[in-house]
């Protein structure tokens, strides 16, 4: 049969929830042995699709064929039992229970009524060595790195014989090392006739990875091409249904004072001797591999983490900033790299979540004033351009990248002069990823100070005035926009430990 052509196939698909139409007459075709890119905006119906194919939602309308077969899936086990796994960006991991517990739970190998650890351990060992792994599968999970995590996922789809897996933002939590690594399994699975649905923001891992690319937006099928027929731009084109003419708009604000000031900052272990300027009319960008301490740095002038010794100035003046609402009584704002941990309250409404930071802003004595919540809250949704139906939405009902619209507008309401933006653009669209440079460039016109960490360095590039990089606690180099050293190379070598011969 022609259907057999593809391992899993989407015909027509209709998904509603109240007021919102999440997908409609939505097509996907996956071959075997194929790499197949998925790819919208946040809010283009993503998350839906993935949840429709592992029977978390049933669709509305429509048809799903697993290797020509028509399939009706009215829950997860379903889906499973068809052949279809999912590696979710949140991985779903017992950190305190062992690799093997992981990889067999609710599938235990028993030996009469016990469970036989002796099979389960060398079984682990065996699929865990076969995705690049060579470890104790009886020690606990969460021992492991992320890479490593995400891989026990990879294994549990293994255990299963999926025939399709799907994975969702799978780079996003991970250091370079760990994507190649990742790359490397994914190409494994390829040649052993297992079909991948790769999800992803990051356009130069689909034109490494995919055989073909398919194009949602607003709940739509676009586009699906052999990734020789796609470019940059035109993929762009096609998930925002706009021409993007610059990735990185950066715009030039007029350098004014020095806002913050750090000298000798440590954290023992972690810190070592941390100092750096940044000034109004500017974007500081704070570059390096992962664990180089741009976050702990952060968190330390923000006063969520104690500092061993260091000084820190704002606007001149020497601050002891011992928690974040001094730090924010100070005119600072920290935009975490975890929004959901820590930058939202996600069983709440926007509404609520836009004035976390500014009640003062918003209350008339002791009472808040909701007609201003209102009026600001709109005006934010529509000055961000956030995707809800409306100010009362909850927000962990949102995307990802109106989630961290969210939190920008969150602290663009307490008005603050300085704004720490901690990977501002992870796991959001290149649609969303150019709001928010707009966002820092009024910001930087305005005469804030912004500082943004970023572990892409095409961002760094693209946006910043002057780089700081970092290496272990360290800082390494110091880099200006017209300097000879403002380059890719260099400041990955400086990255790396090397010196550069005329540091600014």
């Amino acid at each position: 049969m022609a259907e057999a052509e593809y391992i899993v196939e989407l015909r027509d698909v209709t998904k509603r929830f109240p007021g919102v139409v999440a997908l409609s007459h939505m097509h996907l075709a996956v071959k075997p042995g194929e790499i197949h890119g998925l790819i919208g905006e946040n809010g283009a119906g993503k998350s839906t699709l993935i949840k429709v194919l592992t029977g978390v939602h049933m669709a509305d309308e429509g048809e799903i064929y697993v290797n020509g077969e028509k399939m009706v899936f009215h829950n997860p086990n379903q889906s499973t039992a068809a052949g279809i796994a999912c590696v979710y960006q949140e991985l779903n991991i017992e950190k305190l229970l062992s690799v093997t517990d992981n990889i067999f739970i609710n599938k235990w190998l028993k030996k009469g009524v016990l469970l036989d650890y002796e099979s389960m351990h060398a079984k682990a060992k065996e699929v865990m060595a076969s995705l690049g792994q060579d470890i104790d599968p009886r020690k606990a999970a969460g021992t492991f790195g992320m890479g490593v995590q995400q891989m026990i996922e990879i294994a549990k789809a293994v255990l299963i014989d999926a025939k399709m897996i799907i994975m969702d933002e799978p780079t996003s939590s991970l250091g370079e090392r760990e994507v190649e690594q990742l790359m490397r399994t994914c190409r494994e699975l390829k040649s052993r006739g297992i079909g991948i649905l790769f999800v992803s923001h990051k356009l130069e891992e689909l034109f490494e990875l995919c055989d073909r690319v398919t194009v949602i937006r607003d709940g739509e099928y676009i586009d699906t091409r052999d990734i020789k027929d796609w470019t940059n731009d035109s993929l762009i084109t096609a998930m925002v249904g706009r021409t993007l003419e610059n990735q990185f708009p950066k715009e030039f604000g007029e350098k004014g004072e020095c806002m913050l000031r750090v000298e000798d900052l440590e954290i023992g272990g972690v810190l070592h001797g941390v100092s750096f300027e940044a000034y109004g009319g500017q974007i500081l960008g704070l570059s390096g591999l992962v664990g180089a301490g741009r976050t702990e740095a952060v968190r330390a002038i923000f006063g969520a983490d104690p500092l061993d010794g260091g000084k820190i100035f704002v606007h001149g003046k020497q601050m002891k900033l011992k928690s974040p609402k001094q730090a924010i009584a100070a005119g600072i704002a920290l935009l975490t790299e975890d929004r959901k941990g820590s930058g939202l309250v996600l069983p709440e409404s926007i509404r609520t979540n836009l004035i976390l930071s500014s009640f003062k802003k918003h209350s008339d004595g002791m009472f808040l004033n909701e007609k201003r919540i209102e009026e600001n809250g709109q005006g934010q949704i529509d000055a961000l351009r956030i995707k809800t139906p409306s100010i009362d939405e909850i927000v962990g009902q949102l995307s990802g990248g109106n989630q961290q619209k969210v939190v920008i507008g969150k602290w663009l309401n307490a008005e603050a002069d300085i704004y720490i933006f901690d990977e501002p653009t992870r796991g959001i669209d290149v649609g969303a990823k150019v709001e928010v440079y707009n966002v820092m460039n009024s910001l930087v016109k305005a005469g804030k100070c912004v500082i943004m960490i970023s572990s892409e360095m095409p961002e760094i590039l693209g946006m910043s005035d002057r780089v700081v990089v970092m290496r272990g606690g360290r800082v390494m180099a110091t880099v200006d926009r017209d300097s000879k050293h403002f380059n890719q190379e260099d400041i990955m070598k400086a990255a790396w430990g090397g010196s550069l011969d005329d540091e600014n």
